[in-house]
């Protein structure tokens, strides 16, 4: 069997894809509503959850327990009046392999037979609503006139007779009858037939237009409604006089925040729904408890062990567990079964085939950087020169129009040079506190090992922001391992090392620079090991409160106009990359700030 979420669409390359051979009944819903909705949620296999949808599966939670049974159809009265009259069977998953449909039916009532005898197989489809009953003449929308339609056509394909429906509207408690007629019917079939030809075409419909039901739709951030339509060329059927109208309608923000784990020995675990965090053996003490529905992410930091119940249990949750040792290198990270888009994926290896296309996004990627950089320099560094600023602006227009990627591999290393040898301008240095405590100054990029403390917090924050580009990858359905500036490697995520550039001065440099001037770092925070240089856990930790400061820190989005957090301003970026890569916008637009 088939549900809503097991059904994806087809792919791209083949010439003739497969349809599902069942089309769930509320996609059929979803269709009438959105047509690009329905294709999110089904071809592309997308969900979010939202405070409407949370309340309507609470409000559900009755008829969702799949309690009574049908009578076969074709008894008659005499035969089951006993088993008519208590006729009450809820969540009724049937199939009509002939009409190519599938319903999980709220519930299934019956009519009572008028006499022994009678055919006692008529029976009413219940599809309950959380909201109240519209103020229509139909008392009802038309995409919950089809989904229960939908559920007739079905019952009546399993033998049944089935002439009327019921919607039941939670919030007014009020029951609304359907008639299954004739112009009913026809309108659900063709329905079915649009949806069908459209997962058949491979190509998701555009967004609807400045519509209110954008809004309140759970997948609006996944959707993107008014930022794609407004990287969308001119053209397409839209008037060139058309400008498109920004609406702040991005999802509130989640109230899921990462949790870091660092203590040596420490091992994580779970008792009931919440995650639980103890101390190294032998004292085993609990260290934190959080709710699992609060944590976005599990950083697991050196030496620290999880339990498999808790590993499960965060997989099926879709919270990823990351990997990172001491120093910050990232090893990996262990996520639930991977984004059904198949569809993404496939145009995402598609197109780094492509020489061409590749090189068109990779350098947007790094002029996106070095204009971060540069602006970085221009805000903050005090005596920062003109030679250095406008070699700067220099290297963006040459990489802008790069022949290849080994030029422009050499043009971003240049520009890179440029910018760290101002970047000690950035910095008030502090001087050793004690003997043995380091001085934080600045000479020049350094790595595997840093040498420096400045050197050990930059190749730190980088691992960190690496965890997040790969996190939001995943999240979006992309593989991260498959780039298009840097190329693949084993055990190297190529595309999320592409996608957080234009991010490490606005992020991770940014961090750095707070974290030293602020004092929120010092130099008796490290430690030398060899010839590498690291962070203490102490310092780590209050580095870590910097990181996620910043990450939840709001920016106005300077294309979009509206207020978004950094972490959330990644994940639009990942986004966008997908709406390229399935040909819905014509060029990637790199995330700068002014």
């Amino acid at each position: 069997m088939l549900d809503a979420n097991s059904s994806v669409g087809p792919s791209c390359s083949a010439p003739e894809p497969a349809l599902p051979d069942l089309v769930p009944a509320r996609m059929i819903n979803e269709f009438s509503y959105c047509p690009r909705l329905c294709y999110l949620e089904w071809v592309q296999a997308e969900f979010a959850a939202s405070a409407d949808t949370l309340d309507g599966e609470y409000k559900h939670r009755r008829v969702n327990r799949g309690q009574g049974g049908l009578p076969e159809a074709g008894t008659t009265a005499g035969e089951a009046s006993a088993e008519l009259s208590r006729l009450h069977a809820t969540s009724v998953q049937l199939s009509a392999p002939v009409l190519g449909l599938i319903a999980v039916i709220d519930l299934v009532e019956s009519v009572q037979a008028a006499a022994d005898g009678a055919p006692a197989d008529a029976v009413v489809p219940v599809e309950y609503k959380r909201g109240a009953v519209p103020e229509n003449a139909e008392r009802s929308w038309e995409p919950e006139r089809v989904q229960l339609c939908t559920a007739g056509l079905i019952l009546r394909e399993n033998g049944y007779r089935c002439e009327k429906g019921v919607i039941y509207y939670i919030a007014s408690k009020t029951r609304v009858e359907i008639a299954f007629d004739d112009a009913l019917v026809a309108r659900t079939l063709d329905l079915v037939r649009q949806m069908k030809a459209m997962a058949v075409g491979g190509r998701i419909p555009p967004p609807l237009v400045d519509s209110p039901k954008c809004p309140r739709c759970s997948l609006v951030g996944i959707c993107l409604p008014d930022e794609t339509r407004l990287l969308q060329p001119m053209g397409n059927g839209k008037p060139a006089d058309i400008e498109p109208r920004m609406r702040t309608i991005i999802p509130t923000a989640s109230d899921h925040l990462p949790l870091y784990v660092q203590e040596p020995r420490a091992y994580v675990g779970k008792k009931g729904d919440v995650l639980e965090v103890r101390s190294g053996p032998p004292e085993r003490k609990v260290l934190a408890e959080h709710p699992l529905r609060d944590i976005s992410q599990v950083v697991l930091m050196g030496d620290v062990q999880i339990s498999t119940q808790t590993v499960q249990a965060l997989c099926e949750l879709g919270v990823p567990v990351v990997y990172l040792s001491w120093g910050g290198w990232f090893y990996g990270m262990t996520q639930g079964l991977l984004s059904k888009n198949v569809e993404l994926r496939i145009a995402q290896f598609q197109k780094a085939a492509d020489a061409t296309w590749a090189l068109k996004l990779a350098r947007q990627i790094v002029c996106g950087k070095i204009e971060n950089q540069r602006t970085l320099l221009r805000r903050n560094a005090e005596g920062v020169t003109d030679l250095t600023l406008n070699s700067l602006s220099s290297a963006m227009n040459h990489a802008h129009h790069a022949p290849d990627l080994p030029t422009l591999l050499g043009i971003e290393g240049n520009a890179a040079h440029l910018y760290f040898s101002s970047f000690s301008s950035l910095l008030k240095p502090r001087a050793a506190g004690g003997a043995g405590d380091f001085v934080l100054d600045f000479n020049n990029r350094n790595r595997r090992p840093p040498v420096d403390p400045v050197n050990a917090l930059l190749s730190y924050a980088y691992a960190l922001l690496t965890k997040e580009s790969t996190v939001a990858c995943w999240s979006v359905g992309l593989d991260p391992y498959m780039g298009f500036y840097h190329q693949p490697k084993f055990g190297k995520p190529a595309l999320s090392l592409d996608l957080m550039e234009e991010f490490r001065p606005l992020i991770a440099d940014s961090v750095v620079v707070t974290a030293i001037n602020t004092g929120v770092v010092g130099p008796g925070d490290f430690v030398r090991r060899g010839g590498a240089v690291a962070l203490l856990p102490e310092g780590r930790k209050r580095f870590l409160q910097a990181y996620e400061r910043r990450m939840e820190s709001e920016i106005t989005h300077p294309i979009f106009g509206y207020r978004m957090s950094y972490r959330r301003v990644l994940e639009v970026q990942v986004r966008l990359v997908s709406r390229l890569l399935l040909g819905e916008i014509a060029d990637y637009a790199a995330f700068t700030t002014r």
